[in-house]
Formats: structure tokens, C-alpha cells, sequence
């Protein structure tokens, strides 16, 4: 993106360029050279991974799934954390046209065999940690990094035996490339089906945040899971299209000292850390790690952790906001246009994004629904199997102009800056977690003791949110601490660490709408 003097001559001077024919391998993979990777070894050490290691081992991977059967269209799913595996089984899913599902490695077997069975993915790629939590599921072909086992193939022999000569074939830049899952409110979580253009789509909103990224020297990393939005899509993927080299780094658990010591090693000169990892780090009272742009999204940040930002980091935390169907429309650029108190920022160049009122009319100063005008070449395709609720996500207004509706409530000033007011569903915001209750509540019922089960999200001073459960026990059994820990236990076993409820209260009754609905918000403010 051109750098201009203002903030309106840059939306002003801006200008999509989508071509017709379009594929995600090329675009950050084979156009380039140097390196493309730093992974992080046992010892700490910095290892630089080159384009042509991606390629080579991307096109090897390609004819294996083509030999095994896979065709264009299959969904790939890869079930990996932050390696050069992961990046190599995105690639080759992209440059044989079929479509890429991540899956977060911290997930139980419950939320695999959902994606799994909901995407009918054709093949699994994974490593020993996430083929240990496939014993007893319905599953599709397995492909093992760590090596071969029962019923997994070796992914490193298939390789191995692979022709490192692929073509990668011709996709329109609407073809589908990659389906993410994200929790919703209503049923299980919904798959996210985005197209190989969502890359350009996403570099206004990577570009502004990290100051004009890319520049000489400019490295990225974030501790968030490539299988999420704001690993693949704010960091990996854009990164590897500008030539920026990726920091491969993510502990199971965020340690604040450690993650600086990694990133002053690697030369990190860019990142990317939610809400929740920076509250740590002010917390744990690191020292200065000095960067050239910083980026944050998920919740807001407030005047305190931003200005604690400028004197550890050097520079301006940029925040940005956007939502998996339609990733980073507003946010900051504080090289181009100052923060306000409290605001996430303005729309990204190439995108009209609004505060609509319940006649999706646009507001000034007062709040609405924060909507995104579509078309836009970060919109997803379509909700996977559910066009019930992708009629819902997407609503044309009175005068024929359709909108993308986030469902979070906000206010839109003069000048274009937002103001996140809350969220009008039952989503709850956890350390940048978008975490949809129905899920948790189904993995309760499944305990022995609990008859009915509520989940809602309530402040806490360092994750935002926190996920608390409302319990009604079953007959013959004792509510108490004991009860509450086994309950917790059972949810991070079956879902993922980051959904299970850190507050379990029991109660006689659970409030109810006339039609038998849980009325979560009475929970809330009860």
C-alpha cells in the first residue's frame, strides 16, 4: 500500500486489485526466494527455513494426497501447531485446489470429530499429540509427522517417495481454499468457508497496523494458533505474501518471559498478541523488547496497557477488529491518524463499514450493529452446509445495498472512528477466544451429574471474559467444589483448555423464555 499524508487521502487513493484467476500457493509460496520460516528448536535456537524448502516439500505433498486420492475440492484438515508442517500442508492443499481446515491442537476429541465428521474432510494431517486423541473416533485418512502408527500413514516417507514436480492448478480467486470453524450462539459451531482471495482481502488490515508493512528487516510473530484467524489470517498468510519471514513459536502455555526472550532472539520486529498475552506481560513487569509495529485485536485495551506499550515496546500498539467471516475492516495507524480514547480504530481502506440501526440504516453517535458492506474480497463465501445462517450473516438494507452483520454492538463517530459497545448475541470474548456456549453446554450435559447447563461470559480483569457455567445437578448426586473441578476437568479433556468454565455455580433452576429458551442474559446480570 502507497503511504500518503492522511488517513482520507489513503481511503481516498486506494484501489482493489483482484484478479480473476487467483491461487494462495503461488501468491505466498513460489513467486518467492529467502527465507520464509524461523522455527525455534529445543534448545532455543533460531532455524531459518527457506521458500524452496516450502515449495519442494508443498509439491511433494500435493501428488502424496493426490495418490491417496485426494481431488480438488476435498477438504484437507491439519490438526498441527506452529510448524513447518503446517505451513507445508496449507500450501499443498491450496495448489491442488482443495480446500484447507485447521484445527486448534489444544482441542479435545469431541471438537475434532465435529469438524471432522461436519467438513467430511477427506484426510487428517496431524502429529503424535493430536493421533493420540483419535482412538475411538470416525475418521478419515491419517497422515502422521511424528510417524507412522495404527492406522496413520508416515507423512515423511509418503514425501519422501513424492515427486517434487507439481503444477499448481489454475483457481478462480473465488474457489474456496479454507474452512475455519468459529462458536456461534445458536447449535454447534458453524464452518467459515473463505476464498483464495481472502489473502489480498486481508492486507489493508495487516499492512496499516504494522506501518506499512512490509519493510527492510521485518520479521512477524504471534503466539496465536495458526489454526485460528488471527494466526493464518492476521500473520502467516500475509506475511509469507509480502516475503516477511514468520517466527514458528507457540508454548502450550503463554509465559510471558519466555515469549520476549524467544522473540529478542529471533529478531522479531513485528507481532501480533492479543489482549490477554499483553495484560501478562504488563503483569509479569517485562522488559523492553524493542519493535518496529505492534499489533492487537480481540478486546479492548485502554488507555493504560496502550501507553505501557509505548515505553516497553517503542511504538504505538495498533488495535484492529474484524470477525472470521470478514477479517480486519477497521482498526489503527498511529503513524498515519492518532487513536481516540477507547475507539478500535477506522475502516481499513476498501471497506465501508457502518453502525446500522434495527431499520439497517446508517447511525452517527449512537449505537448499532457494526455491519460491513459486501461485496468485499475478505467476505466469506457462504456458512458451510447452513445457508439458513448465512442468510442470516448477510441482509440487504431498504435502499438494495447488502451488509455483512457482525452482531457486535458499537457507536461510529464523524471522522469514522468505532467504538465497541458489547456484543448482541451470547458470544463470549475470552482472551481473544470467540467461544459459542452451545458447544460447552453440550460437552456438560454429558456428565454423569448435571441435569440442565448454562454458559455465559462474565468479566474478568485479565481475559475479558471468563466462560461460567450455571448447573442444575442431577438427582443422587452433591453439588460443591468437588463436583465444579470434575465438571472443569471434563470440559478441557473433551473441548479445548481455553473453553472450559473457570466459574461452576449450581443452582435450583435455570430462568427460561415461554418457548423453553435459556434466557443467558438474565444469567449474566443476575
Amino acid at each position: 500500500m502507497e503511504r500518503h499524508a492522511s488517513y482520507a487521502e489513503t481511503r481516498r487513493r486506494f484501489a482493489w486489485d483482484i484478479p480473476a484467476r487467483f491461487n494462495i500457493a503461488r501468491a505466498v509460496c513460489d513467486r518467492h526466494r529467502g527465507t520464509a520460516l524461523i522455527t525455534i528448536d529445543a534448545a532455543g535456537a533460531p532455524r531459518e527455513v527457506s521458500y524452496a524448502v516450502l515449495q519442494d516439500q508443498s509439491c511433494r505433498l500435493a501428488n502424496a494426497l493426490a495418490a491417496l486420492g485426494v481431488v480438488r475440492g476435498d477438504r484437507v484438515a491439519i490438526l498441527l501447531p506452529q510448524r513447518v508442517e503446517t505451513a507445508v500442508a496449507h500450501i499443498a492443499a491450496y495448489r491442488m485446489g482443495a480446500v484447507a481446515l485447521p484445527i486448534f491442537p489444544l482441542f479435545g476429541p469431541d471438537a475434532i470429530a465435529y469438524r471432522l465428521a461436519d467438513s467430511g474432510a477427506a484426510v487428517l494431517i496431524t502429529d503424535a499429540d493430536g493421533a493420540a486423541k483419535l482412538d475411538g473416533l470416525t475418521r478419515p485418512l491419517v497422515l502422521g509427522v511424528d510417524g507412522p502408527g495404527d492406522d496413520v500413514l508416515d507423512y515423511h516417507a509418503l514425501l519422501a517417495r513424492a515427486s517434487p514436480d507439481h503444477a499448481c492448478v489454475d483457481t478462480a480467486a473465488d474457489d474456496p481454499a479454507i474452512l475455519m470453524y468459529t462458536s456461534g450462539t445458536t447449535g454447534q459451531p458453524k464452518g467459515v468457508l473463505q476464498a483464495h482471495r481472502i489473502v489480498l482481502g486481508m492486507l489493508p488490515g495487516v499492512e496499516l497496523p504494522h506501518d506499512y508493512l512490509p519493510a527492510p528487516g521485518d520479521r512477524l510473530w504471534t503466539p496465536a494458533d495458526w489454526a485460528w484467524a488471527g494466526g493464518l489470517l492476521d500473520v502467516l498468510l500475509p506475511g509469507l505474501f509480502h516475503g516477511v519471514p514468520i517466527v514458528a513459536y507457540r508454548a502450550r502455555k503463554f509465559d510471558p518471559d519466555a515469549a520476549c526472550a524467544m522473540a529478542a532472539r529471533a529478531g522479531v520486529r513485528n507481532a501480533f498478541l492479543p489482549p490477554t498475552a499483553l495484560k501478562l506481560m504488563r503483569g509479569a513487569g517485562v522488559g523492553a523488547l524493542p519493535l518496529r509495529s505492534f499489533g492487537s485485536g480481540g478486546e479492548r485495551l485502554g488507555d493504560t496497557l496502550l501507553d505501557w506499550g509505548r515505553e516497553v515496546f517503542g511504538c504505538t500498539i495498533n488495535e484492529f477488529y474484524g470477525q472470521t467471516e470478514c477479517n480486519l475492516t477497521v482498526g489503527g495507524c498511529a503513524s498515519l491518524f492518532a487513536p481516540k480514547p477507547g475507539a478500535m480504530g477506522r475502516p481499513f481502506p476498501g471497506y465501508e463499514v457502518a453502525v446500522l440501526d434495527a431499520a439497517l440504516a446508517p447511525v452517527l453517535d449512537q449505537v448499532g450493529e457494526i455491519a460491513v458492506q459486501a461485496p468485499n474480497p475478505a467476505l466469506f463465501l457462504r456458512y458451510w452446509n447452513n445457508p439458513g445462517a448465512t442468510a442470516r450473516k448477510l441482509r440487504t438494507d431498504a435502499h438494495g445495498v447488502k451488509w455483512c452483520m457482525t452482531g457486535d454492538l458499537g457507536r461510529m463517530g464523524a471522522e469514522g472512528d468505532v467504538w465497541f459497545q458489547g456484543r448482541d448475541d451470547d458470544v463470549i470474548n475470552s482472551a481473544g477466544y470467540r467461544i459459542g456456549p452451545d458447544e460447552i453446554e453440550a460437552c456438560i450435559m454429558h456428565h454423569a451429574a448435571v441435569a440442565m447447563v448454562a454458559v455465559v461470559g462474565v468479566p474478568d480483569p485479565v481475559r475479558g471474559e471468563a466462560v461460567k457455567a450455571f448447573v442444575v445437578v442431577t438427582p443422587g448426586h452433591a453439588s460443591g467444589p468437588e463436583l465444579a473441578a470434575d465438571i472443569q476437568a471434563f470440559v478441557k479433556t473433551r473441548l479445548s483448555p481455553h473453553e472450559y468454565p473457570r466459574m461452576v455455580a449450581f443452582v435450583d433452576a435455570l430462568p427460561m423464555t415461554v418457548t423453553g429458551k435459556i434466557r443467558r442474559r438474565d444469567l449474566r446480570t443476575g
